[in-house]
């Protein structure tokens, strides 16, 4: 596996089904001083709310993560045994999943070291270097968590999602206590102002209880819920009002700093809007709870962080698409009904990921699209970006390793991929991006939350879908977007390689989809190879005892997206709950077992992990006599472990 360029190393270790790898940051050194140094103080806000996320993901997650770190830099035993490499492959899934489920599948992982041998380690240390709770002892400690952490029955799903049982209660996600999913359902619909076109998010900052039988939010602020971490976070954002580049962006940090304070959901949406028109800036970032897919009910929104500064010559790409916004929605497939009349304020860029945390971190999205807001999308549009340094870094450290080789049907498709499919899969990430989450709008009156459960799969799929049925348009060869018309096949078989077979290696055997982005890949894949079935337009064929993809017919292949993604975005103008629920049902939820285990065998071979994160940067300021920052210095050489370790020693603000 290839993973230097000039020097730099990008894999910096593997374990269990995760590689950590490195990002550069380009251009930083070209910043100016005061860009630099609101890099600096954003980035710090960055790192400040990681206990957040841990906690959201579950109530338990960070006593655990504590006794872990306590064991793993306490223990004084011996290190070289099985069980204890077990244990630190543990901590080490503990720190980058945020918790003790999978950051992707969301299901429990079960230690492969025993309970009996957890107490001794945990016995042999000081009582003074346990996290105990007040007025807790430690058999109280470990008969709370131990069952949590090695009994699979106990708290087993992060995120439920199955059909048909109470999403809320069967899922341990630390966004509601005491409730079930009728209440809250019923509680939040019960905010909503019938006719009101500029509905806040409800629920979105606030972990919901029922206390005396009264259902009650705590909201997430300044002096509530997560307060003293919130309160670390404003700090830094005022350091970083004082160096803003320009009035436009300072009043956008001013009015995050209102929302972190008050909890205000009307503020966030302003912020929102000011942070829309900040296009200007060169520094930009995304801080707060921002999406929805950690909760059951698609509500309540995880905390996140990245720091960025745009990639300019990357950026005229993006730009190219955002500015014919309009032909593209007017050329959609989907009903002219569900189409926006006027495209607005559609912005893209490419940018160069600084810092990432929360949510965004150690695992991380190539690309965003924000605000959530359905109002505000329709009214004042939306801003994407692709990151372009992380998704250097994944290409890089994945050239040589053998995956096309075992997995893609025969010489043709693999010279497509090495033609096109870096310029393809990034093409694709903006037309998903800049496009097709902006795209459509729904009918008057419809709740945005009407597709409940299923909407981030649809909404993701009707991204997805948008960028794939524009791929092979000839507009792209006439923007100069993509060289000829040969171009989009690449995306097209990586695409239905990935959702039909090879992104089977992320589910354990046995186990359904559950991550919405998957279940949207999934979806989409299994629904055109059934109805291109007569035509055999898509087929799973069979060579030497192997399955592969092979495509047939490209141009008709097209032909299914565009009648899929009219179908999703029906589905999404109408709010047609029933009909979204039978078409991820069908399509997107179910695993073909024999197939799994092929793929799964397979894979294993390659000695590969299907997951992959990052290690960030760190950023040292230099300041004067008078601790003014003179200079901000990026350095590469810390580990993972030794990251995180100082993460949890500086950050720890819960």
């Amino acid at each position: 596996m290839k993973e230097k360029d000039n020097g730099f190393v990008y894999t910096v270790e593997q374990f269990a089904d995760l590689q950590l790898l490195r990002y550069r940051v380009p251009g930083f050194d070209e910043l100016s001083l005061r860009q630099k140094t609101l890099v600096y103080y954003l980035s710090q806000a960055a790192l400040e709310g990681r206990d957040i996320l841990f906690d959201q993901n579950g109530k338990y997650n960070l006593q655990i993560r504590r006794l872990l770190e306590a064991v793993y830099t306490d223990y004084e035993g011996e290190r070289t045994t099985d069980e204890f490499r077990a244990f630190e492959v543990y901590l080490k899934r503990v720190w980058f999943s945020n918790g003790i489920y999978h950051h992707y599948a969301c299901d429990k992982f079960v230690p492969d070291f025993s309970e009996g041998y957890f107490r001794q380690l945990v016995d042999s240390l000081d009582e003074s270097r346990l996290p105990l709770e007040e007025g807790e002892t430690k058999e109280a400690m470990c008969g709370k968590l131990f069952p949590v952490m090695f009994d699979p029955s106990v708290m087993s799903k992060r995120v439920n999602q199955a059909d048909g049982e109470d999403l809320v209660q069967t899922s341990a996600a630390n966004y509601y206590e005491g409730v079930t999913q009728q209440e809250a359902e019923a509680f939040y619909a019960a905010q909503k102002e019938p006719g009101n076109d500029k509905p806040v998010m409800f629920g979105m900052n606030s972990r919901l209880v029922k206390e005396n039988g009264r259902l009650k939010e705590e909201v997430w602020k300044a002096g509530g819920m997560y307060g003293s971490a919130i309160e670390k976070i404003t700090g830094w954002l005022e350091k970083a009002e004082t160096v803003a580049e320009n009035d436009s962006q300072r009043k956008v940090i001013r009015l995050l700093i209102e929302f972190y304070q008050t909890g205000d959901l009307h503020t966030f949406d302003e912020y929102s809007i000011e942070w829309l028109k900040d296009t200007e800036s060169h520094v930009d970032f995304v801080n707060g709870f921002i999406e929805s897919y950690g909760d059951p009910l698609g509500m309540k929104a995880s905390w996140e962080s990245i720091v960025n500064f745009k990639d300019l010559e990357a950026t005229r790409r993006t730009e190219t698409i955002s500015s014919n916004a309009q032909w593209f929605e007017d050329h959609s497939p989907a009903d002219v009904r569900f189409r926006k009349e006027k495209v607005t304020g559609v912005s893209a860029k490419v940018i160069t990921a600084a810092i990432l945390g929360g949510d965004l971190y150690p695992s991380t999205a190539i690309g965003i699209n924000l605000p959530n807001s359905n109002w505000i999308r329709s009214v004042h549009g939306s801003k994407s970006v692709t990151i372009g340094n992380l998704i250097d870094a994944y290409n890089k450290a994945a050239r040589g390793n053998g995956f096309r080789e075992e997995f893609v049907y025969g010489e043709d498709e693999k010279a497509l991929l090495d033609k096109y499919a870096d310029l393809t899969d990034n093409l694709h990430t903006d037309l998903h991006e800049c496009l097709g989450h902006g795209s459509g709008k729904l009918l008057p009156g419809v709740d945005p939350d009407a597709l409940k459960a299923y909407g981030s799969t649809v909404e993701e799929a009707r991204a997805d879908l948008f960028g794939l049925y524009f791929l092979p348009d000839a507009k792209l060869v006439e923007l100069k977007l993509t060289p000829d018309t040969e171009a989009y096949k690449a995306e097209y078989y990586s695409y239905m390689m990935n959702g039909l077979m090879t992104q089977l290696v992320r589910i354990e055997p046995g186990c359904n989809v559950e991550e919405a982005h998957m279940r949207n890949r999934q979806l989409i894949a299994r629904w055109a190879l059934e109805h291109g079935a007569s035509a055999r337009v898509v087929e799973l064929v069979k060579r030497d005892g192997k399955t592969y993809v092979k495509i047939n017919d490209y141009p008709a292949l097209r032909d299914l997206f565009g009648r899929l993604l009219a179908e999703i975005q029906r589905i999404k103008s109408e709010g047609d709950f029933e009909a979204a629920r039978v078409l991820v049902e069908k399509y997107g939820v179910r695993v073909d077992k024999e197939l799994h285990e092929e793929v799964l065998a397979r894979y294993r071979r390659l000695h590969l992990a299907p997951y992959k994160g990052f290690v960030n940067p760190v950023y040292r300021a230099t300041t004067d006599s008078e601790n003014k920052i003179v200079d901000v210095s990026v350095d590469y050489t810390e580990g993972y472990a030794e990251q995180m370790l100082r993460y949890s020693r500086e950050y720890s603000n819960l």
